[in-house]
């Protein structure tokens, strides 16, 4: 493995989560042109060796790498890092990028090992597997990590005292609450590196047509009554903003890990048009961020509880 330089060029490992499909495997190809051996995180094998075969077409010297993992799961998450650092550690360099690109939306509420599933999947999730590769990336002094965020923060409920916020449950404000969470985190976590080489960034990919989007922007359930009265309209909105490719979507996140302008820079909001912009201002409530990173700490501990054996 070659060492990663620093400041957006060379040869050092990516791993990319949800890179099997949509924005993450675009982010994946993006990453292989820029020179990087990048390796994607899935739960489908089938899509995994798919996005293996087309990451080593573009970077044959550097074939892509599949990890099953799936990311929902939060012992699955301890895991997929624990082999990562282990490898890391093996070979001498820790992974020159981190793309935490999971996410999801459910039209219905449902709970993942007793925790509402889309504050999960977005942000405690990539929470937990960034927390537990941080003593590998700063070991190394240098790297990437990059949190996809989303233009859905605007519509979320800022009230984190617990993992769910009161009132109904509506997919579109779930979701993006659970994404201002992980990105009120991302700055905060750009705070606490800051000085370590280690730069941090978030990433909004602005919408595509992937298959977080088809089928289930179409069901006015996912918003709240208010808008529900104005679905056609709400509809119309959702269509036009995730009807462009992934690829395009991908730029920011790609920005985001190789650009040398980015160099010596962190706590960075890359904007959907792939240029840095003003962070939505309650992520950078450091009260959000407190509450934020108490329910990471209370729900998502870096070492599983272990079994109850009275």
């Amino acid at each position: 493995m070659h060492s990663w330089n620093g400041n957006g060029s060379g040869n050092g490992v990516a791993v990319v989560t949800a890179g099997t499909g949509g924005i993450g495997l675009e982010t994946a190809l993006g990453l292989a042109a820029a020179g990087l051996s990048v390796t994607v995180v899935g739960r489908n094998a089938d899509r995994g060796a798919r996005a293996v075969r087309l990451i080593s077409a573009v970077n044959p010297e550097r074939p892509g790498r599949f990890l099953p993992a799936d990311l929902s799961s939060l012992d699955e998450v301890r895991d997929l890092a624990a082999r990562i650092a282990a490898e890391c550690a093996a070979a001498g360099e820790p992974p020159a990028v981190l793309v935490n690109n999971i996410g999801a939306m459910y039209p219905k509420r449902h709970d993942l090992g007793g925790v509402e599933a889309s504050f999960v999947v977005n942000h405690l999730s990539p929470y937990l597997l960034t927390e537990l590769l941080l003593p590998t990336f700063t070991a190394g002094g240098s790297g990437r990590i990059v949190n996809v965020t989303s233009g859905a923060v605007v519509a979320a409920k800022r009230v984190f005292e617990a993992a769910e916020p009161p009132g109904g449950y509506y997919g579109f404000h779930w979701y993006g609450r659970a994404k201002l969470a992980n990105l009120a985190y991302t700055l905060d976590l750009a705070g606490r590196l800051d000085g370590t080489g280690v730069s941090v960034f978030a990433a909004d990919p602005g919408g595509a047509a992937t298959d977080m989007t088809d089928g289930t922007l179409s069901d006015p359930e996912i918003v709240s009554p208010a808008l529900r009265l104005l679905w056609p309209l709400v509809r119309r909105r959702f269509e036009r903003s995730t009807s462009g490719p992934a690829s395009v979507a991908a730029r920011p996140s790609i920005v985001a890990a190789t650009d040398p302008a980015l160099t010596g820079r962190t706590g960075v909001v890359i904007g959907s048009r792939a240029r840095p912009v003003r962070p939505f201002r309650p992520a950078t409530d450091p009260r959000l961020a407190a509450a934020v990173r108490r329910l990471g700490e209370r729900h998502a501990p870096l070492a599983a509880a272990l079994p109850d054996l009275d």
